[in-house]
């Protein structure tokens, strides 16, 4: 056998490694991903379950941002439905928010993932504050960023934060991670007949009010062109296969 068809040979035999479509992304997370039984706390599982999530993108070399909700802590709704100024409401779930970056970037250490907690509300003591040149910065070296503290503003949802810091740091998808496997028609829990749509447009999501997320989020993406996908966190794979660019979940785009 010649050199050249050995080396053909050894060449044929080896595997194709793949690599993700998509280099830096940003993960919306809810509050309530964090929560035990009840939907309420901080359950160290859940944190441990969703740190080890996010370690097999960060092993695929993803560059990873997240922003995380509080509705396992306080909803400010519930607070204003009682009488509440909206503004100290909205500021305590900020504070909220900031507790479970806590947790989970906790979590991603114990995974030997470095990590940092950024807040746009000064912390100083418990979080770096968020300085968008400074969290590229960390991403470029590998460690994942969960920004915390909302926009810094009342009556903006972590949604909008997610849209707004997914386009400051140059996110080239932003993953909304549920408990269902896509945007559908109707509730599917309700309705077996619902139907699961593989992509939809901006302007298609905001005019049929899908509340996946809020108005305000879709707008700012749309504006900006920066790809939603909305997938089962809880899925086997499935947050791989999203970055991968497999076809899963439901893609809101242009």
């Amino acid at each position: 056998m010649t050199v050249m068809s050995l080396t053909s040979n050894l060449s044929a035999a080896e595997p194709t490694i793949r690599k993700p479509r998509y280099k830096r992304v940003l993960l919306k997370l809810s509050g309530e991903a964090l929560s035990g039984v009840g939907g309420f706390g901080i359950d160290p599982d859940q944190a441990a379950f969703i740190a080890h999530r996010v370690k097999a993108l960060h092993t695929l070399g993803v560059q990873i941002g997240i922003v995380i909700g509080a509705g396992n802590l306080w909803r400010g709704k519930d607070g204003v439905d009682r009488g509440m100024d909206q503004t100290t409401a909205d500021h305590m779930g900020m504070i909220g928010t900031v507790m479970n970056a806590l947790a989970l970037r906790d979590s991603l250490e114990r995974e030997n993932v470095q990590s940092r907690v950024q807040t746009a509300i000064e912390m100083n003591k418990v979080a770096e504050p968020y300085i968008r040149l400074r969290t590229i910065r960390h991403l470029e070296k590998g460690r994942v960023v969960i920004i915390g503290g909302g926009t810094g503003n009342p009556y903006f949802t972590t949604d909008t934060a997610a849209a707004l810091r997914g386009m400051e740091i140059d996110a080239e998808l932003l993953i909304k991670a549920t408990k269902v496997d896509g945007i559908y028609d109707s509730d599917p829990k309700k309705n077996p007949n619902a139907h699961r749509y593989e992509s939809i447009t901006f302007r298609e999501a905001i005019d049929k009010r899908l509340a996946v997320m809020d108005t305000t989020a879709f707008s700012l993406c749309m504006e900006n062109n920066l790809p939603i996908l909305v997938i089962d966190f809880w899925a086997e794979g499935a947050l791989e296969a999203a970055v991968m660019g497999e076809p899963i979940g439901t893609i809101v785009s242009r």
